[in-house]
């Protein structure tokens, strides 16, 4: 279980709201915003508590961790591979160094960024969804989780209706339309 409930006083920076879930071992924590807890009704703060405790439940923390040493340790095996590779920069028609292929293996690493977004975006909704639907079964429903959600995405400007191209590549959580359409279909309504 979080060691935890922690409250980030966000109010002096932003309106923002959020809460979240972070740690590992014993610095396990969730995380509310002030502002989150002044808007929120008790019902409210406890569904996204559930939400927060589903990404525990789930692993979901130690997964992403895991995701993005395995990614970055491939980035670091390819830096190190084309800071080396002559055919690199001879094939730019570049001279060869380090810091050459240092910089032209960034640079060839900028699409394969574009082309795994939507699967990093993908399993983070995945998660997401699990959450909410943990949050759902452990309040009794998805109604509070739904109305927090609605609020924060008031609070926080966000949009109901992005463009689903956009939501593919930048969104890492479900558009709030989704995720309490999920909740509404997992109840049964």
């Amino acid at each position: 279980m979080p060691k935890g409930l922690f409250v980030m006083d966000g109010s002096k920076r932003s309106t923002h709201g959020n809460a979240y879930f972070t740690g590992f071992g014993k610095a396990k924590r969730i995380v509310f915003y002030d502002t989150l807890l002044e808007r929120l009704t008790v019902a409210e703060i406890e569904a996204v508590l559930a939400h927060e405790l589903g990404h525990f439940k789930h692993r979901d923390i130690l997964v992403s961790f895991a995701r993005l040493a395995l990614l970055s340790l491939a980035v670091f095996w390819w830096l190190g591979v084309a800071a080396k590779a002559p055919w690199l920069s001879a094939a730019l028609g570049l001279p060869q160094s380090d810091a050459v292929g240092l910089v032209v293996a960034m640079i060839c690493l900028s699409p394969l960024e574009v082309i795994l977004a939507p699967l990093g975006n993908w399993l983070s909704n995945r998660a997401e969804s699990r959450a909410d639907q943990y949050a759902a079964s452990m309040t009794g429903g998805g109604d509070a989780l739904s109305s927090a959600l609605l609020k924060l995405s008031r609070d926080n400007a966000s949009t109901l209706t992005p463009d689903p191209l956009y939501v593919l590549f930048r969104y890492s959580h479900p558009p709030v339309p989704v995720r309490i359409e999920r909740l509404r279909r997992a109840a049964g309504d």
